[in-house]
């Protein structure tokens, strides 16, 4: 009995976890799908393909990087006297 009631409970709680995972990857799917690098040639109306996606993340990230460096040099400039 005690066997059956640890089993019902990892499969709910493999359920629960595998609707949140579910949840989460449908909301990251849609916002990298429009990141496409801002120099590749754009497609004639269709999806992006995953080369191009790759690249639009690459690039958002290292955008995002140095921005953040930037961000602590002027803090870092701005601190000392």
């Amino acid at each position: 009995m005690r066997a059956l009631f640890s089993l019902v409970g990892l499969l709910a709680v493999l359920a629960i976890v595998g609707l949140i995972a579910k949840k989460q990857l449908q909301a990251v799917a849609p916002s990298v799908a429009p990141s496409v690098a801002p120099g590749a040639a754009p497609s004639t109306g269709a999806a992006p393909t995953v080369q191009e996606q790759s690249r639009g993340v690459q690039q958002k990230v290292l955008q995002d990087v140095n921005r953040a460096l930037d961000q602590g040099a002027a803090r870092s400039g701005d601190s000392q006297p």
